[in-house]
């Protein structure tokens, strides 16, 4: 796949340059200091020969093999020699030149006239305004960057050329190596789907990492992704976490969903291991590419100091990761071999004394014990510390041993030799514990994700006429938004029960609903102009007498009038007052990349100032259903704390499945939320109290 982006037999350099400082020297330069061992064909009207290769006045004049063709030369001039190299069969370019869409109208215009030649030659392209491609078994180095990297197993995908620049001179001096290098630029065309796929299809790449910005295909980039982190790992930082869409949300999923939160489900559904800072894309990258997944998330910490044990300690207790619980026969060996001040639970402390044998000791010991899944040595510089010789005994036990060993050596100057040692060894290692901890986290969820079984999505079924009657009326009629009774309506034909409720004119009708369904009742203003009943005053809860229905009447009456004075009023809804349960939130937001993206979390409070709630893309499988349940902070308050009788948590779970197949089955239902949702004790279901539509303007 994209194997002319990679291993092309020839290149032509356009714009390729005699000058240092100018991209065309420096790509030149990359393209014979690497050792490439295809053809090159320097394009530049202005020289006969450079760097001793035959330079050439025009493309048509190239007279071998060429597959792939880098641009540096000024917008305007590359459609025309793009044309001449779709003629000639070449079906690959690197634009690195800029001044395209990113400047403006006028770049756009020309983005889009270069996408067109290579339409019409099934040509793809890679940028513009971008770093360029590597990839080290092919001896590629079709950039300008500083230099080539050292080959590995990464495969690396950024649409920050800055940050891919910074990546590459990381792995000058960590000795962490690249399979491939791609930077996307502008993504006129190649973008991070494509890559991707390609890195995950390519044998010599066992690691993805990348910086995103976003995506104009979350459906594709979900399903890729899929597929490729059940076999390798996909490590993505993504930038840009504002609220996407400038149109005011109208419901409080609208409100609280945007590109983060649809990123944010997109990659825990994918599997992806996600990176918040740079240092964790590094961090992660080094583990990932040369240490063994571990077999379950105990670790043990070895360490000649006790506050850096304890802070590595703190770090597990953060996280899911779990302090492995030492056996009889694990303590006894240490104990004969640790001095008797030693700590010998976990964390081992082998005291500042220790030499490096000691450190080897106490690593082999640990590594044996079925319990211990990884370990995190950490080593702080003190008289007696052997610090290369301690890194070499770790490299060891990496070469006999399966699990993953993590390295914290603190300080800089006096540790610098035993980092260099384990760098060179491909053992990950870290100024701090925390960092170790950290990395192991990820190490252990990942194993866990590739050991998870498929899923199919969950499933759930209602009349689909019968709701599309109801929503093809709503569409009809011009309306963009429905609330109260009408929402209640819809919410009804899922088979999600609502509470009992009729409307009544005046004050005597209203008396007449509330003694037939019993006091207490809830009124709320009935009229098709008012979505926001509660915001201006038009609803009233807990009404335990006529006196007080009549009170409440008229001051809703005036409220509304006041908030609202055009809008038509047909006098109250009276409510069934719901009671004795817990009030929950669910509701949707379509996001433009994704599709459906469904929230579900404690209302109140919770969602309003807290935003205590969890999201997935739909279609979600049975376990996301139950991860996104088990994600809000307050969910012992739905399965039995302080004594409270749990609830009926197997209704939630149909109502969400519910809200997502709407949401798959309907593309005109933009937002909807459900709140409150009160969810009963175990056994007595659910009741939808109140709930918001709003629909595509047709």
């Amino acid at each position: 796949m994209f194997e002319h982006l990679f291993n092309p037999r020839g290149v032509a350099v356009i714009g390729a340059s005699s000058t240092p400082g100018k991209v065309g020297f420096d790509v030149m330069r990359n393209l014979i200091n690497g050792k490439f061992p295809g053809r090159l064909y320097p394009v530049n009207k202005n020289y006969n020969q450079l760097f001793g290769y035959k330079c050439y006045t025009d493309v048509k004049d190239i007279d071998g093999p060429l597959d792939l063709a880098v641009f540096m030369i000024p917008p305007k001039f590359i459609p025309g020699v793009m044309e001449d190299l779709g003629k000639r069969g070449c079906d690959t370019a690197i634009v690195i030149s800029a001044g395209f869409k990113e400047v403006g109208a006028e770049g756009a215009a020309m983005e889009r006239a270069m996408l067109e030649v290579a339409a019409r030659y099934g040509m793809r392209i890679l940028g513009p305004n971008c770093l360029g491609a590597i990839n080290t078994s092919a001896r590629l180095n079709a950039s300008f960057s500083a230099g080539m990297p050292p080959e590995g197993n990464i495969g690396f995908i950024s649409q920050s050329g800055a940050l891919g620049t910074a990546i590459l001179d990381w792995s000058y001096a960590s000795n962490v190596g690249f399979s491939r290098f791609v930077s996307l630029g502008n993504k006129c065309d190649i973008d991070e789907v494509d890559m991707l796929e390609a890195m995950g299809k390519d044998k010599s790449t066992d690691v993805i990492v990348g910086y995103i910005e976003g995506t104009n295909r979350g459906r594709e980039f979900m399903d890729t992704v899929l597929k490729i982190t059940k076999k390798k790992p996909v490590i993505l930082i993504k930038s840009g976490t504002s609220e996407a869409g400038a149109r005011a949300a109208s419901s409080h999923t609208g409100s609280i969903a945007g590109s983060e939160a649809a990123f944010e489900a997109a990659f825990k559904q994918s599997g992806i291991i996600r990176a918040y800072s740079v240092q964790d894309l590094f961090d992660y990258a080094a583990a990932f590419s040369s240490q063994p997944l571990p077999q379950g998330n105990k670790i043990a910490i070895l360490t000649n100091a006790g506050g850096p044990g304890i802070m590595a300690a703190d770090a597990v207790g953060d996280s899911r990761v779990e302090i492995a619980r030492l056996s009889k026969e694990t303590i006894e060996k240490l104990k004969e071999k640790l001095p008797p001040a030693a700590g010998f639970n976990n964390p081992v402390d082998v005291i500042g004394d220790a030499d490096a044998k000691r450190y080897a000791d106490g690593l082999e010991i640990l590594l044996q014990d079925p319990g211990v899944h990884g370990v995190a040595v950490i080593l702080t510089p003190q008289g007696m510390t052997q610090v290369e010789e301690t890194a070499k005994a770790m490299a060891y036990a990496s070469l006999v041993s399966n699990k993953p060993i993590m390295g914290a050596f603190m300080g800089e100057e006096s540790v610098s030799s035993g980092v260099h040692q384990l760098q060179k060894s491909r053992i990950p290692v870290y100024g701090f514990p925390e960092r170790a901890v950290r990395v192991f986290a990820r190490l252990s969820e990942y194993a866990d994700w590739k050991r998870k079984p498929s899923e199919k999505p969950a499933t759930a079924r209602y009349n689909k006429d019968r709701v599309g009657e109801f929503v093809s009326a709503v569409e009809s009629s011009g309306k963009t938004e429905i609330g109260g009774e009408q929402a209640l309506q819809l919410i009804s034909r899922l088979g999600i029960r609502i509470p009992k409720y009729e409307t009544g004119e005046d004050t005597a009708e209203a008396a007449k609903i509330a003694k037939k369904f019993g006091y207490p009742v809830v009124l709320k203003v009935a009229s098709p102009d008012i979505s926001h009943k509660s915001d201006v005053g038009g609803v009233k809860v807990g009404i335990a007498d006529e006196t007080e229905l009549e009170r409440a009447y008229r001051e809703i009456m005036i409220n509304c009038q006041r908030a609202a004075p055009s809008a038509i009023i047909h006098g109250v809804e009276v409510h069934e007052m719901i009671y004795g349960g817990k009030e929950l939130i669910i509701g949707m937001n379509r996001d433009p990349q994704f599709g459906p993206l469904v929230m579900f979390g404690l209302g109140g409070i919770y969602v309003e100032i807290l935003k205590d709630v969890a999201m997935r893309i739909a279609p979600f499988t049975e376990s996301e259903l139950e991860d996104m349940i088990h994600e809000i902070r307050s969910v012992k308050m739905l399965t039995g704390a302080r004594g409270e009788k749990p609830k009926d948590l197997p209704a939630v779970k149909q109502v969400l499945r519910l809200i997502a197949r709407l949401s798959l089955d309907f593309n005109s239902i933009l937002e909807m939320d459900i709140n409150p949702l009160m969810v009963m004790d175990r056994g007595q279901g659910v009741v939808a109290v109140d709930a918001r539509f709003t629909f595509q303007r047709r």
